[in-house]
């Protein structure tokens, strides 16, 4: 089981749309030194919804051969098309990733039924550990308790990143699944909580410009160290909000673009973040002390 704080890493890219692969490979190596869990390449916050079948792939290859073992990795593997989920889960074990984060279908509205034959079918299709994702702010698509229970009878489905930033239907779900389904949080404003009601770590955005400082904060978290978590936490609270100033990831890449760790590139139709929110996301910034 993975613990802790696992990273939506962004992918850095050049002005002209292309992957970096330096700067990637350079943000697996910062987060390996600054005590990150586990990384999550091609999530929301990896740009999945514009990156190539192709691109994608190759993202997950390097991730995991810079890794080398070091720490685990978790492809974003989810897709509208149950058949595109498979293709790209199966390429994911098959460059070694440890285990698959499927969001999910998104747009179409599948039903609590579509949405298990759906999950169900990837996990017949693919031996790896597959982790269930709901984020229906961004897909229009809630995945509901009851339906998550049925899937965690699963072998291969083995955790859900539950974006809703609702305590109480993680904690729900956390008391229907038992021992069978690991939840992590999806929502960095809320996740110091829910880890304190027995989540096992978050899936972060925040973790991209402050990885020391939130590996420290899930680890007190998880082992239930309320006082010690609540005041690691305290500083990152503007930091959480402000990384959603503007559509996740138009935040975070300008936020690593002043710190130097990537390059200015951000693919259409995403634009960089508007001067108007720079200052308070710098002051952010600082507060959390990533910044000067």
């Amino acid at each position: 089981m993975i613990s802790g704080s696992i990273v939506a890493m962004v992918t850095p890219m050049h002005e002209d749309g292309s992957v970096h692969w330096e700067d990637l490979e350079a943000l697996v190596e910062w987060h390996i030194e600054m005590g990150t869990a586990a990384i999550v390449p091609v999530g929301t916050t990896g740009e999945s919804a514009t990156i190539s079948v192709p691109e994608h792939c190759e993202i997950v290859s390097r991730v995991v051969q810079t890794a080398g073992g070091r720490i685990p990795v978790i492809a974003g593997t989810g897709a509208n098309a149950t058949s595109e989920a498979i293709e790209l889960t199966t390429a994911a074990r098959d460059s070694g990733a440890d285990a698959c984060l499927l969001v999910t279908p998104y747009y179409n509205k599948p039903t609590q039924e579509g949405l298990f034959r759906h999950y169900e079918a990837i996990a017949a299709a693919v031996d790896i550990p597959q982790i269930l994702y709901n984020v229906p702010g961004r897909t229009a698509c809630d995945m509901l308790p009851e339906t998550v229970k049925r899937l965690s009878e699963i072998k291969q489905i083995v955790a859900i990143k539950e974006a809703t930033g609702n305590i109480s239907r993680a904690v729900e779900i956390l008391e229907l699944c038992g021992p069978d389904m690991v939840v992590y949080s999806g929502d960095d404003a809320t996740a110091c909580d829910l880890m304190l009601n027995g989540a096992q770590g978050t899936i972060s955005v925040t973790a991209n410009v402050a990885p020391a400082k939130m590996a420290l904060l899930c680890k007190a978290a998880v082992a239930g160290k309320a006082e010690e978590a609540n005041a690691l936490n305290e500083p990152l609270i503007g930091l959480h909000d402000s990384l959603f100033l503007e559509s996740n990831p138009i935040p975070v890449k300008w936020a690593l673009l002043e710190m130097g760790k990537i390059k200015k590139g951000i693919r259409l139709p995403l634009t960089e973040l508007s001067s108007e929110f720079h200052d308070e996301l710098r002051q952010a910034m600082r507060q959390a002390g990533v910044s000067s």
